[in-house]
């Protein structure tokens, strides 16, 4: 459970990272040179050209459009904004970005990624023009209608009174800033935590858009904050396998290069996989991979897992000889022999109201065990280089099959 909730906190790391160095270097801003003021001023579209550039790269719709938007905001903010709001005009461009800007993250962090020039993101911009003209047309005929609405307040207090956004609007950037922050914990993924950082960035620089400096100085934030999730988006699909979570092949490869003299590898295989795919189907399989690799997250003794392929896993343990890896990996082989792994069965009712009657019984489910057949090798004891380990490891595996799987070999 601690683990978990480390690894959820990580999640809003760098977002948090970045609002805080932001909020740190406000004040030097007004410090520097003429030269070096505006060049701080144009940040944000430096920064958004940068990030759109790896989004295109990458293929990343959700962030390029995010950071097309925050661009466009700051556009708006230079053009009409930035002397203060002096009449009626400035309120529009305010509360509409204000308005619309915070679903419209909410909605990007709730989508797939689909891409940029695919029919959903060609789809996505004739959305957003859509939007771009219905509030032109409410504001060139209704605006003065709607100010009531969009100005009543819902509490008394000074702090809320004395901010340039109102509070229904207020309201709608705390209901999309929830959203988000829920989507970004429940999929730990860099983009939703991109999305939920950059929009924290833009209720600051909306909530404080009077303030000399700020308003650029978060958009620039924001926009560094959707970047290094792209960054760390494409990091991951080259180093961290999709269905299980874990490092992969990859970045096992890389890991070996810096193990030092003495380590342990060991090889996992599933035993009988291809029995659960052929009786319960992909799904299954599936299912039986994500529970071995969240059972190897927890491995101890220092070790770290990788998937290796298919129903292969691998696990090193730096700095240690095969007799210290071993308990570790036998109270890992037992974690995942006593675990039982339920299955839907195909007469167990597909909604959720109906299933939850029959929760806590065995009607409409199967239960199934999973075993683990383990090789084990060290560095050194012949093998020089750590291909020739793996295949030590490998050749250990095989053994521990050929004498009857669930269990660990030398």
């Amino acid at each position: 459970m601690y683990v978990a909730a480390m690894k959820k906190s990580l999640t809003f790391f760098v977002p948090l990272a970045v609002l805080t160095a932001t909020f740190i270097l406000l004040p030097r801003i007004a410090t520097l040179p003429p030269a070096h003021h505006e060049l701080a001023l144009i940040s944000p579209y430096l920064v958004a050209v940068t990030g759109m550039f790896l989004a295109v790269h990458f293929h990343r719709g959700r962030p390029f459009t995010a950071l097309f938007l925050i661009a466009l905001f700051h556009f708006c903010y230079r053009t009409f904004l930035a002397g203060g709001i002096t009449g009626i005009a400035q309120q529009g461009f305010l509360y509409t970005f204000a308005l619309l800007l915070p679903p419209n993250f909410a909605l990007l962090a709730l989508m797939r990624e689909r891409g940029i020039l695919s029919v959903a993101g060609r789809l996505r911009f004739t959305f957003l023009a859509f939007q771009a003209g219905a509030a032109w047309l409410l504001y060139r005929h209704h605006f003065e209608d709607l100010l009531p609405l969009l100005t009543r307040p819902f509490v008394t207090l000074a702090p809320l009174d004395n901010l340039p956004v109102p509070q229904p609007i207020l309201a709608v950037t705390l209901v999309s800033l929830i959203l988000t922050a829920i989507l970004a914990l429940r999929r730990q993924a860099p983009i939703e935590s991109g999305l939920l950082g950059a929009l924290a960035a833009f209720a600051i620089a909306c909530a404080r858009i009077t303030t000399p400096d700020l308003p650029a100085a978060f958009c620039s934030a924001a926009g560094l904050i959707i970047t290094l999730s792209i960054i760390q988006d494409s990091y991951n699909m080259a180093f961290r396998d999709d269905l299980t979570g874990l490092p992969s092949r990859r970045a096992l490869n890389e890991s070996l290069h810096g193990l030092g003299r003495r380590y342990a590898v060991a090889m996992l295989d599933v035993d009988h996989f291809k029995r659960f795919n052929d009786t319960y189907g992909h799904d299954v399989g599936d299912q039986v991979l994500k529970m071995v690799a969240k059972k190897m997250e927890g491995v101890s003794g220092g070790g770290k897992a990788y998937r290796y392929g298919g129903e292969e896993f691998t696990v090193l343990f730096p700095g240690k000889r095969s007799a210290d890896a071993i308990p570790h990996l036998e109270a890992l082989r037992k974690a995942i022999e006593e675990y039982r792994l339920a299955i839907r069965s195909d007469d167990r009712p597909k909604d959720q109201k109906q299933g939850e009657g029959k929760r806590g019984s065995r009607q409409g489910t199967t239960e199934v065990s999973v075993t683990i057949s383990i090789g084990v090798a060290e560095s050194g004891d012949g093998q020089g280089t750590t291909a020739e380990v793996l295949k030590a490891a490998d050749k250990a595996l095989y053994r521990a099959k050929n004498k009857g799987r669930n269990q660990v070999c030398t």
